[in-house]
């Protein structure tokens, strides 16, 4: 019997975890206590806007970073975050299965400390235990999230999502994020999907 990933994906329990995860670390935020304050019914309201297809990403909000590069932040509101935990939560473990070992950002059992730990196993290997000198090459590919092309994206994320409704959602928000901002995925925990294209 196949998965009703919909279902799923709007179930009250399902959209209860979603919001657990987007409050993690920001408990004492305006905006997380403001929905605390009748979450059953903000859940139920979201859980409705999802069923009858009524759900629309409200705009982000863009502000400037420097940690010490420029970088644009486009955050998006706190009840879509819930949505984009809830979206996750169904096909994180269907892409997870096909991604390759080594990326650790947003993926659980990793970390930066993974990270370490594999970039020191690679730089014993290559260095063949630290007795020869080898280079490293830092990279990143300028603008990534602004540029990938959602024709293509959705493509191959149809190959793995055959559910019309879940589709629909994934188009919905990365519509609102379409101009955006390089940073939106990785504050919206949206970057899972964006790493499915790889």
């Amino acid at each position: 019997m196949q998965r009703d990933l919909w279902q799923e994906l709007c179930s009250y329990n399902n959209l209860e975890l979603a919001y657990k995860k987007a409050r993690k670390h920001k408990t004492t935020k305006d905006y997380v206590i403001n929905f605390e304050k009748d979450l059953q019914n903000n859940l139920l309201l979201l859980r409705s806007e999802l069923l009858l297809h009524s759900y629309s990403p409200k705009p982000l909000v863009n502000f400037i970073v420097r940690d010490p590069k420029t970088r644009k932040i486009s955050k998006s509101n706190f009840c879509d975050r819930v949505v984009h935990h809830a979206l996750c939560n169904i096909i994180e473990p269907i892409f997870e299965k096909g991604f390759i070992y080594d990326p650790c950002a947003n993926r659980k059992g990793k970390g930066t400390l993974k990270a370490l730990q594999r970039f020191d196993c690679f730089k014993r290997k290559v260095s063949k235990n630290n007795t020869m000198k080898c280079f490293v090459l830092k990279a990143d590919i300028k603008k990534y999230f602004e540029s990938i092309d959602h024709g293509t994206l959705m493509k191959t994320i149809k190959k793995k999502i055959n559910d019309n409704k879940v589709l629909w959602l994934i188009r919905k928000i990365l519509n609102n994020c379409a101009g955006g901002g390089a940073n939106y995925q990785r504050n919206a925990s949206w970057q899972l999907n964006l790493a499915v294209f790889c």
